[in-house]
């Protein structure tokens, strides 16, 4: 059993009361955040002349083993001399690719989002397509396919059409998968297209969905369902609530598993109101302690990750900064957390690469 990071604990708080009611002194231990440093050692250098394109997603599965998933789109310059890597690649904690898999005629296009589910198999989906596929740990099998490739849930069933955010069956442009631990139940933000949480049973059966297209001033106001521009994300903590990603809203919306809305939590930094409409909520993951202390969250537009109280939505600490150098970001995109509190985050656009941050030795 691997032991769980440990985090420092801040000075206790002492709060006295009148003598007549009997002195006393209460204590809340404050928790720190993790520090945060690059990793320049991870990944390792691919095999030959493999490249990887945009990274649309990263997730990491209970051995810390950690699954890229690669657009494969090379520069032109690039493809004089070398050769796209697979959609999928599997890196070992120590940044070595240890497997790839994936044929770009049946993955989904634009391969975005990637999740680890408890049987240790490997869920992604496309947001320039209309499908989330299982495959099995080592990507030899295709378990499960929801959607029709290359189908859009439209006024016209094509990628152009109108998205009309109601099948049972076809999707529209989904970015992020949760399974649930328990019952293995589907969750899909669906996500480019649509404007929905969109959930199957574990075959693939219709059960329910949430959401649609919100304004401006319904996602200022924090109306609960409102999506106001991407629906990013949907991730499942340990207590079967749901986290989903409203990029352009600037917040974390929360519900239970059939879609009651239980809270907002904001992601603000200032800057969140600019009109560039990129946002600030674009993924997030739990630290993997049994109460998830922390939550982290992506922030494309100001390209950092925050650190949250979990229980609160306190920000408590954040790293990163714009730029190319190594520890700064461009397109700061999707990201997940290890079993050691390691941060994995990919790049996608004109970043096009993952970037490993662990905790810093501050003895």
């Amino acid at each position: 059993m691997r032991k769980q990071p440990s985090y420092r604990s801040g000075p206790l708080l002492c709060v006295g009361l009148a003598v007549a009611l009997g002195a006393f002194c209460s204590a809340q231990a404050q928790v720190a955040a993790p520090k945060y440093e690059v990793d320049p050692t991870w990944p390792k250098s691919l095999p030959g002349t493999m490249v990887t394109g945009r990274a649309g997603g990263i997730c990491v599965d209970a051995q810390d083993h950690v699954f890229e998933v690669n657009r494969g789109d090379l520069q032109d310059k690039e493809k004089l001399t070398a050769q796209p890597a697979p959609p999928v690649l599997e890196y070992d904690p120590t940044g070595n690719l240890v497997n790839s898999f994936g044929d770009t005629k049946v993955t989904p296009s634009s391969i975005h989002g990637c999740f680890v589910d408890k049987e240790n198999n490997v869920w992604v989906a496309g947001n320039d397509d209309a499908i989330v596929q299982k495959y099995t740990h080592d990507g030899k099998k295709l378990l499960l396919q929801i959607g029709t490739k290359g189908v859009f849930d439209s006024s016209t069933g094509l990628i152009t059409g109108i998205a009309m955010n109601q099948s049972r069956t076809l999707l529209n442009k989904p970015a992020g998968i949760a399974v649930d631990p328990g019952n293995g139940d589907v969750y899909i933000a669906d996500g480019y297209g649509n404007h929905r949480i969109v959930v199957f049973d574990k075959n693939g059966k219709f059960l329910r969905q949430w959401g649609r297209q919100g304004t401006k001033d319904e996602a200022a106001a924090g109306a609960g369902g409102a999506f106001i521009g991407i629906v990013h994300c949907v991730v499942m903590d340990n207590n079967g609530l749901i986290y989903v990603c409203d990029r352009q809203g600037n917040r974390i919306q929360v519900f239970d598993k059939m879609g009651n809305f239980k809270k907002n939590i904001w992601i603000k930094t200032g800057n969140e109101e600019t009109p560039d409409s990129w946002g600030t909520a674009w993924w997030l993951a739990f630290s993997r302690d049994p109460v998830q202390k922390f939550m982290y969250v992506a922030d494309g537009r100001d390209e950092q990750v925050h650190i949250m109280d979990h229980e609160s939505g306190k920000e408590l600490a954040k790293f990163g900064r714009p730029g190319h150098q190594i520890g700064e970001f461009t397109h700061c995109h999707t990201m997940d957390v290890d079993s050691k509190g390691s941060v994995y985050v990919a790049e996608t656009d004109i970043g096009r690469r993952v970037q490993k941050f662990k905790i810093a030795d501050t003895r």
